[in-house]
């Protein structure tokens, strides 16, 4: 049964997956990973603050660059020299620069525009999938599809990832039917033959209007076209890590054994009845090596990987960067949104995991760290029944300097 994030093993989070599901802790328990959900008005006003259509028009003027782009029509996608141009930046050459006429002669004709890999670069969506994945604890992509009146982008097919549906301009038609194939590997992404016809009604089939939202696990079976209006919509892709890869990491640490990594026997290729007996006294040998592995070891490392994935959003660094002299006493500073910090204090040391990069200070600091860390801001004088003045200035301008904190703006004079 999954159960959802608390407290203690996510920091923050929430906001982004209310904003999908409404009650976080509901569709945890009645939906995660088994069964679809359609929730209207999700973004009362649409989701305009996330891609707009004009926002989309604004990327594709600026001529970017494949695969930050690409088209699909009918299920395929067309080739990149139909729509691209080539072009200088300084001396470099470059052959994959978009060429927007040809894009929209593009979409004129019944083709999906498809901007990929958000996340990474458009910073309203760069704030949202971390958000999201401070409360799920598995890495979020996002893309985007713009598809023409009476289009279809993809058949009837299934992803290998679960995905929210964020509808942001027109309408589109979803049908959602049951798993083809539960929990699939990665590499399962061509249904079982006869699974491209579903059998009986599906489980979703509705129109998705502005502000609508659909919950869709991974394997389960699905296909959307738009009517008569043109149709953008976000697809976060979540990227489920499952136990096959915990477990296989568990089992990958018998191979440092000596034992693990013997031959086979001469022979054993004639004689499977022996080989078999030799195998039983190897399993039973790793069973016992597996009763002996330190499993919070495991589980420590499994998460580390996940908070080291999670580098900080420094949307607005520069200034704080050129006003970190100007840090003082009265200056309030916050925790920066999506920022990811895990303290650890062993003996006289305190290790900060910031995403990407690790500090280490002493493990004196670590109350002054917490405070500045509490929810809402801190002003950096209230610090100082923990620190000295010069102390906390230190330590406020470093975690600036590192992306865990920001300033916030001083109130004008008199107010």
């Amino acid at each position: 049964m999954p159960t959802a994030p608390t407290a203690s093993s996510s920091p923050r989070g929430g906001g982004a997956v209310e904003r999908c599901v409404g009650d976080p802790a509901a569709f945890v328990r009645d939906h995660w990973a088994t069964a679809p959900l359609l929730r209207r008005g999700a973004g009362p006003d649409g989701f305009d603050d996330l891609l707009s259509l004009d926002g989309v028009d604004r990327f594709l003027s600026t001529m970017p660059r494949t695969p930050a782009f690409r088209l699909v029509k009918d299920g395929k996608p067309l080739p990149p020299a139909s729509y691209t141009r080539p072009g200088t930046m300084g001396s470099q050459p470059l052959t994959d620069l978009a060429d927007a006429g040809k894009v929209y002669d593009h979409f004129h004709a019944g083709a999906t525009i498809v901007l990929q890999g958000l996340h990474r670069w458009w910073p309203p969506l760069r704030a949202f999938g971390r958000d999201l994945e401070l409360f799920l604890t598995h890495p979020v992509q996002v893309n985007a599809y713009l598809t023409p009146p009476a289009s279809r982008g993809l058949g009837v097919h299934h992803d290998t990832h679960d995905v929210f549906v964020l509808q942001a301009h027109g309408r589109k038609l979803w049908q959602v039917w049951d798993a083809a194939v539960p929990f699939p590997l990665p590499h399962q992404r061509k249904l079982p033959p006869g699974a491209e016809t579903p059998a009986g009604p599906p489980l979703v089939d509705a129109e998705l209007a502005p502000g609508d939202c659909l919950y869709v696990p991974r394997g389960f079976r699905h296909a959307a076209r738009t009517a008569e209006t043109a149709s953008l919509h976000l697809t976060v892709g979540i990227s489920t890590r499952n136990w096959n890869e915990v477990l296989r990491e568990v089992v990958e640490l018998a191979t440092e054994e000596a034992w693990f990594r013997e031959g086979l026997p001469v022979g054993f290729a004639g004689d499977p009845a022996a080989l078999a007996r030799s195998l039983a006294e190897r399993v039973a040998e790793l069973r016992r090596f597996l009763d002996k592995v330190d499993l919070d070891r495991v589980a420590e490392g499994a998460a580390r990987r996940f908070w080291a994935g999670r580098a900080p959003l420094l949307r607005g660094q520069l200034h704080q960067l050129l006003a970190l002299d100007e840090l003082d006493d009265d200056a309030v500073v916050r925790r920066r949104p999506g920022a990811v910090c895990r303290l650890r204090v062993a003996g006289d040391r305190l290790t900060l995991l910031l995403g990407d990069r690790e500090l280490a200070m002493p493990a004196r600091l670590a109350p002054a760290v917490r405070a500045l860390l509490a929810d809402g801001g801190k002003r950096v004088g209230d610090l100082a029944g923990l620190l000295d003045a010069p102390s906390r200035l230190v330590l406020v301008r470093r975690l600036v300097r590192e992306g865990l904190l920001e300033g916030t703006p001083k109130p004008a004079d008199g107010a």
